[in-house]
């Protein structure tokens, strides 16, 4: 059985609450939202437009930018320390 990386399952889990927003119209077309993140090559690859070699992570990366175009959401990245990331203790 494959089992995702807990790099793999934060890129999931953005991908999914922001569709998640998106879809009960909590986050609605042209809204500003800040994204925060407590990994620093995960901020790195979405606030730099960085690139991946792991194809799980580029498809999450694509899906991601995808809701953000297609809703012209204006996003900020915010980088977070770990350990005041409530969410960190439940990957």
């Amino acid at each position: 059985m494959n089992k995702v990386t807990i790099q793999q399952s934060k890129y999931i889990a953005m991908h999914v609450g922001l569709f998640w927003g998106i879809g009960r119209f909590i986050i609605n077309n042209e809204d500003s939202i800040t994204i925060k993140i407590d990994d620093q090559s995960m901020f790195d690859q979405l606030s730099k437009n960085e690139s991946s070699s792991d194809g799980l992570i580029t498809t999450r990366m694509r899906f991601i930018t995808q809701l953000i175009d297609q809703r012209k959401l204006k996003v900020n990245y915010e980088l977070v320390d770990k350990e005041k990331n409530l969410v960190s203790k439940l990957l």
